[in-house]
């Protein structure tokens, strides 16, 4: 379990090529649905479509 975290907490080498998305990449607008989706009390068309496709992805069902 130490090494576990240990390994976990070391930064990578430098000769390992690290995976890097930027930021611009993260969809922002999904991001803003989703913060603002999960407040929303009431039946949101927007909202209800957003928790599908986050459903779909959880379960690695295709679009």
């Amino acid at each position: 379990m130490t090494l576990a975290i240990l390994h976990a907490s070391s930064p990578p080498a430098p000769s390992a090529s690290a995976s890097t998305v930027p930021a611009a990449d993260a969809l922002p607008a999904a991001a803003a649905v989703s913060q603002r989706c999960r407040s929303v009390t009431v039946a949101d068309a927007e909202c209800e479509a957003a928790w599908e496709a986050r459903r779909r992805h959880f379960f690695g069902q295709k679009d």
